[in-house]
């Protein structure tokens, strides 16, 4: 099947320490976007890095229209990252990924080709690349815990590989900063009455950085922003 380009979209990634490799993620969206869209920009949230992650990207793109950086002064986590990034969209689509080069964006013309299968086009990891314990925790316990507190069932609700329209997300409000920001705004788009399409990507082991996301602060963080996410939820 021949693809249509989408009219417009933006591509946004945020990115704490990921000097290693936030050059190499930003060359291949801007590779692969021009593939699938007629026209199309490039956010990275820069969340309060302390490694350099900002000055690689200016000093590789820092002339390129396309490629838009946005700086937080300090790391406010994932999910404020998250926020500030969709936030930022302008176009039509929003495809959303990781800047830790776990994702490869070979994978978003198929992406794009489905845009027609549901409102929301969502990747799961069919075969993780993570170390046990985040494998554990994440494809095991945060599913059970999503079902739990806010009926929500996903393969994989996690998974940084998704196309939405933004008129879907434009005057979405979401509450949580921490890990469980992008569970947040699938179960308001579920309660919305949207449909999601499940498409298997690759993983990839991560080559450069550290994880923060098996971190025990992290982790509580998420538990908590969960529960006070439940009881305030209407």
């Amino acid at each position: 099947m021949s693809l249509t380009k989408l009219s417009s979209l933006s591509i946004f990634f945020p990115a704490y320490n990921e000097a290693a490799n936030i050059e190499m993620v930003i060359r291949d969206a801007l590779t692969y976007a021009p593939q699938v869209a007629q026209k199309f920009e490039i956010i990275i949230v820069d969340d309060g890095s302390t490694d350099g992650t900002a000055s690689v990207i200016r000093k590789h793109f820092g002339r390129n229209q396309k490629v838009r950086l946005i700086t937080h002064p300090k790391n406010l986590g994932y999910g404020a990252a998250f926020k500030t990034g969709l936030k930022s969209c302008r176009y039509k689509w929003i495809f959303s990924t990781d800047s830790d080069r776990q994702f490869h964006f070979s994978e978003l013309p198929a992406f794009v080709k489905l845009r027609d299968r549901a409102d929301v086009i969502v990747g799961w990891r069919k075969k993780r690349r993570d170390p046990l314990i985040r494998i554990i925790i994440a494809h095991y316990l945060l599913r059970f815990w999503n079902l739990f507190l806010f009926r929500l069932w996903m393969k994989d609700v996690d998974c940084a590989y998704k196309l939405i329209p933004s008129k879907h997300v434009k005057n979405l409000t979401l509450t949580t900063e921490s890990a469980i920001t992008v569970t947040e705004m699938m179960m308001r788009l579920k309660r919305q009455g949207l449909t999601f399409y499940e498409h298997p990507v690759k993983h990839y082991p991560r080559k450069y950085g550290l994880q923060t996301g098996n971190h025990p602060r992290v982790i509580l963080r998420a538990f908590r922003e969960s529960l006070k996410l439940w009881l305030n939820q209407k």
